[in-house]
């Protein structure tokens, strides 16, 4: 009794759980529990309108985005003669009879896409791993800094060193591919000899385009399994397990949706990439799964003729190009999170 007669007078008095008083205050300047809350729900107040004003301007963004897109490309596809899914000649945007259409631009983006996206995932979960589970402390940081200086590195360098190092150093590998592995549809000869002589491939640009998005897909996976719990890991050490198991039960499924996230940021970077598949692959290909042949993906294209905007015709017709590229990315990042979300759940 005398030990909750205590407790009650402390509360009335300010003691835990109000604020304190300072004695060498008057008693009208004396802080309140109600002052307290007040100023909670104000900071309350400002961080959720700060929090949803973020988030609708990001969306008024992209939906002023996406009307520019189809404001100035559907009058040019109104002007199509040719089926703007199917149609695969040359592009034709001059006169009062347009031609053009996506097909092979659609399957150049999506193909070196895939190939940086197969080449980089693993790569990363290992790094991810081995950092986060395996390696000593004092190699952690450097690691770590290497793999994060890749993203730091320009576009038109990766394009660059891939068209004069990597592609030459490629060529003896093609050659080899053709000639013993030429039965299989992935590396026949090729429609264009100079892409074999230089090493400007979709297998090329695959490669630097798996560089390019490997620090992306490698940090976000390292942070999330940075942070699976320690009451898991422990449990499943008191189990008996070993290293490796204790990430296969344990670090792996508590970081699988943030890794699939990560590398759906990868793919992101690939599919819109410009520069470095420019100097590397900037000619028309086929539409096969031969990688010794080059191509155009919908960012290339754009660049390559951005200089020849010389009319609404003309430009909407390009455009159009853009706008199947942003809705392409938009239907891949839906898809990521509804694989994150099932997984989730």
């Amino acid at each position: 009794m005398t030990s909750l007669s205590q407790n009650q007078g402390e509360h009335a008095e300010g003691g835990p759980l109000g604020a304190a008083p300072s004695p060498d205050l008057p008693p009208e300047a004396q802080p309140s529990e109600l002052t307290t809350a007040k100023h909670s729900r104000l900071g309350d107040q400002i961080f959720r309108t700060l929090s949803v004003g973020s988030g609708v301007l990001v969306s008024i963004v992209i939906a002023l985005i996406a009307i520019f897109l189809l404001a100035q490309a559907i009058p040019s596809l109104a002007k199509n003669t040719a089926n703007f899914f199917t149609y695969q000649g040359e592009w034709i945007t001059t006169g009062t009879e347009l031609k053009f259409g996506i097909p092979q631009l659609f399957y150049a983006t999506v193909v070196v896409s895939v190939i940086a996206l197969v080449l980089a995932m693993p790569v990363a979960l290992g790094i991810s791993i081995f950092v986060t589970e395996y390696a000593p402390k004092r190699f952690v940081g450097p690691i770590t800094y290497t793999v994060d200086l890749l993203a730091a590195i320009p576009s038109i360098v990766y394009g660059l060193w891939g068209i004069l190092v990597l592609g030459p150093a490629l060529v003896p590998v093609n050659n080899w591919l053709v000639g013993n592995l030429g039965f299989l549809p992935f590396f026949q000869e090729p429609s264009q000899v100079a892409n074999m002589s230089t090493g400007g491939t979709m297998l090329t640009a695959g490669i630097v385009l798996a560089i390019m998005i490997l620090p992306i897909i490698t940090a976000v996976t390292r942070e999330v399994f940075m942070q699976t719990p320690t009451a898991h890991r422990e449990a499943a050490l008191a189990l008996g397990a070993t290293k490796w198991e204790v990430v296969k039960v344990s670090v792996l499924p508590f970081g699988f949706s943030g890794y699939i996230s990560g590398g759906m940021l990868g793919l992101g970077r690939a599919l819109g990439e410009t520069m470095a598949l420019l100097l590397i692959i900037s000619t028309a290909g086929p539409i096969d799964f031969n990688l010794m042949e080059s191509g155009e993906t919908f960012a290339t294209k754009i660049a390559n003729n951005a200089a020849e905007f010389d009319s609404p015709s003309k430009t909407g017709a390009y455009i159009s190009a853009g706008l199947t590229l942003f809705v392409l990315t938009f239907v891949v990042n839906a898809a990521a999170r509804a694989v994150v979300a099932r997984r989730k759940k």
